[in-house]
């Protein structure tokens, strides 16, 4: 019964879920959804972060993670009921970390699909990254 209950749960949760693909631009900016950039800390330093984004590395510098610590990073800095926004160099980590969140959390996520050199390129503002 246990089973059954939580198999529906799920499926239910995938049901509102979704996933949609995204270039960064200056609507979504003004919209103030949230944008989780998933990249390194020299990344970070290297290129600056997206106005207004929340730095959670999911991978380090070795590809390693820690995905329990990445969501409750993530569940701490953004509401996960309504709809957020991934960003990482070119958008394939955010591909894939996109498809998870929705699939087996149930979120909304805003894949942010060319990442953070699409967005230089269309020069949106860009700030420098400040270790806390």
């Amino acid at each position: 019964m246990k089973k059954v209950f939580l198999s529906l749960l799920f499926l239910s949760l995938s049901l509102f879920a979704s996933i949609k693909n995204e270039e960064a631009s200056m609507e979504l900016l003004r919209l103030n959804i949230p944008i989780v950039d998933i990249r390194t800390s020299a990344e970070w330093k290297e290129t600056g972060l997206l106005k207004g984004s929340i730095p959670i590395m999911l991978f380090d510098e070795k590809g390693k993670y820690d995905l329990k610590d990445f969501l409750e990073k993530l569940n701490s800095a953004v509401d996960t009921k309504k709809p957020f926004a991934l960003i990482c160099r070119t958008g394939s980590r955010t591909k894939i970390l996109a498809q998870f969140l929705s699939q087996k959390m149930g979120y909304d996520v805003i894949n942010l699909k060319s990442g953070i050199l699409y967005a230089k390129y269309i020069k949106l503002p860009i700030l420098p990254y400040k270790a806390n």
